[in-house]
């Protein structure tokens, strides 16, 4: 099954990248073609983030690195697609 879109809810440092780096970094990602990236919350030392990626085949793990290497947290994984990529026959 590959993974076509994935919606995460992620935290990462105010005075980290920023969320043109951090869009960046994630279509770099092996089967990313789309990042949208929502600012939901800043706080004092903090930013609240709706992460959306697309792609024809997206390596969750390695998102997740990404996310993690660029000092994100992942709250939560809030959405899904995932496609069977078998033709029936």
């Amino acid at each position: 099954m590959a993974l076509k879109k994935v919606v995460l809810d992620v935290l990462k440092p105010l005075k980290g990248p920023s969320i043109v780096e951090l869009a960046q970094s994630l279509s770099d990602v092996d089967g990313v073609k789309r990042v949208m990236v929502v600012v939901n919350e800043i706080d004092v030392e903090t930013v609240t983030l709706t992460i959306t990626v697309e792609g024809p085949d997206i390596d969750f793990d390695d998102l997740r690195s990404c996310v993690e290497r660029l000092g994100g947290v992942i709250h939560s994984v809030d959405q899904v697609i995932a496609e069977n990529e078998e033709e029936e026959g």
